[in-house]
């Protein structure tokens, strides 16, 4: 696989200098991960500034080149000057993969909160399908049976483009993605051609990088109105606020789903319990029969979005409803840890206020008696939702801890002391216990017959991120733990 220079320059629209025969056999915006025959792309971002690297790409061995700098006089390889070194990423990388978008069907699915829950319901369909399926999300990317962890929801376009190409090679003819907020607005899927696009719905966050909601929704926007991947189908939740808006900037076939309108994929009865859901969705290709392990109202929407990707994905009825009916419960989302008990724990990787605020709808659905929740807010992050979590917490809960997430460089105590004044709104009784393996011993410590524990906010997440280092940090370990403390007396 390998792609020249003046391929390059053609499809970025950058200008070349130099060698136009060059090779290019790889792509990177790393200059540790440079070599022979690798581009390396230099990107000034919010505080490195890529061209300081240059000369460690070119001692690694790349002679190729891409930047808005001008190429310094003594450069004897390919240069290409371009306007967006972002976009250029995108494309070239496109271009050095050999455009795979243009061999499988992908799917890209956004949304603030249920992306990851119905990404993985649309792989288990896929699989259903074909047998093999590629997925990139919040917890993995995985091709078949080979799987890495994820260190972002969507990465940068090299490795987006490097990872459906390899997923084509492997034999995928369909894959699906996450696609976030931050990646749009990086533009680290503009050369992906969608075959369809998902929208989940569009609540409070990263407001820290965004500004406003309406930039938000700006951002979320281009994947459906033909400024990015030009989808041939729109899945949309119309029952969202901002879902009709979106039906109308919609470029592709619009396919809605929801359960207060009229929408194309629909439920309007539905059976709640800690076991699982259970009904009949309405689709233009029939009626669906949905007994799935997941819990939860939200759940519903996130198995009628992946409803409507499969129908658009052109699949029958028969292998969606396999694929629904046999993916497990994903990894932190609504997840329950065993613990032969008389109540419950759960641990969520509900991390907004939106998010926590249906978790614990979902948990007053299905608990007998008190709902017990731990929950923190990350640190150098959106500090807007901190107020509005503790308010969500306070309100929906009967008892409350508040704790650590992952503080990063803050302090623990200045968090929660921004969480508080929403769980004061409340008037609530709540517990501080900075330390979150603390904070989880107390929570199960509590725990009466018929309550539910709840453990909100780092979900699949196994590490803790502090100022000065990152820990091993796995709240389903650390409730088996307290779980076998409170057994042997020891709690």
């Amino acid at each position: 696989m390998s792609t020249t220079l003046l391929e390059i320059a053609s499809v970025t629209d950058g200008v070349l200098t130099g060698s136009s025969e060059i090779v290019a056999q790889d792509i990177t915006h790393d200059s540790r991960r440079c070599g022979p025959g690798t581009i390396f792309v230099a990107i000034k971002g919010l505080k490195v500034n890529g061209n300081k690297f240059v000369p460690q790409a070119i001692e690694r061995g790349s002679n190729a080149i891409i930047s808005e700098d001008e190429p310094p006089k003594n450069f004897s390889g390919g240069w290409i000057q371009v306007r967006n070194p972002r976009q250029a990423l995108a494309q070239a990388s496109a271009a050095v993969f050999k455009y795979p978008t243009k061999q499988l069907k992908l799917v890209g699915i956004t949304g603030t909160n249920g992306k990851t829950t119905t990404a993985h319901l649309v792989d288990s369909i896929i699989r259903a399908h074909d047998g093999i399926s590629a997925i990139m999300g919040t917890i993995n990317a995985r091709i078949g049976t080979e799987s890495v962890k994820a260190e972002h929801t969507t990465p940068e376009a090299s490795e987006v483009q490097r990872f459906l190409r390899r997923a084509v090679d492997t034999g995928a003819h369909a894959a699906v993605m996450e696609v976030s907020s931050h990646s749009l607005d990086m533009h680290r899927v503009d050369a992906c051609r969608f075959e369809v696009a998902a929208f989940t719905n569009l609540t409070r966050d990263h407001l820290d990088y965004h500004g406003t909601m309406d930039d938000y929704f700006a951002v979320k926007r281009r994947l459906f109105n033909g400024e990015v991947g030009s989808p041939r189908y729109a899945i949309i939740n119309i029952d969202d606020p901002r879902g009709n808006e979106l039906v109308k900037a919609s470029t592709g076939t619009v396919i809605t789903y929801g359960l207060k309108y009229d929408a194309d994929v629909k439920t309007d009865m539905f059976s709640l319990t800690l076991s699982g859901l259970n009904f009949i969705a309405s689709t233009p290709k029939g009626s669906i029969h949905v007994s799935s392990p997941l819990v939860g109202r939200p759940h519903v929407y996130n198995i009628l979005a992946a409803i409507g990707i499969g129908i658009a994905l052109g699949y029958d009825q028969e292998t969606i409803e396999t694929g629904i009916n046999t993916c497990p419960v994903v990894e932190g989302r609504f997840e329950r840890v065993p613990c032969n008990e008389d109540f419950a724990v759960i641990v969520d990787y509900a991390h907004t206020d939106d998010a926590l605020r249906n978790v614990l709808k979902t948990a007053r659905e299905v608990a007998r008696n008190r709902i017990i929740t731990v929950f923190g807010c990350g640190g150098d992050r959106d500090r807007t939702k901190r107020p509005l979590m503790g308010q969500a917490a306070a309100r929906f809960s009967d008892v409350v801890i508040v704790t650590s997430d992952n503080p990063r460089s803050e302090d623990p105590m200045d968090i929660i002391a921004e969480i508080e004044p929403g769980l004061e709104s409340i008037g609530k009784p709540y517990l501080k216990i900075p330390d979150r393996r603390e904070a989880i011993h107390r929570a199960i410590k509590e725990a009466q017959p018929g309550d539910l524990v709840l453990l909100a906010g780092k979900g699949h997440e196994d590490y803790q991120v502090l100022k000065d280092r990152t820990l091993h940090f796995d709240d389903r370990e650390v409730a088996r733990e307290a779980l076998a403390a409170r057994r042997a007396g020891v709690l």
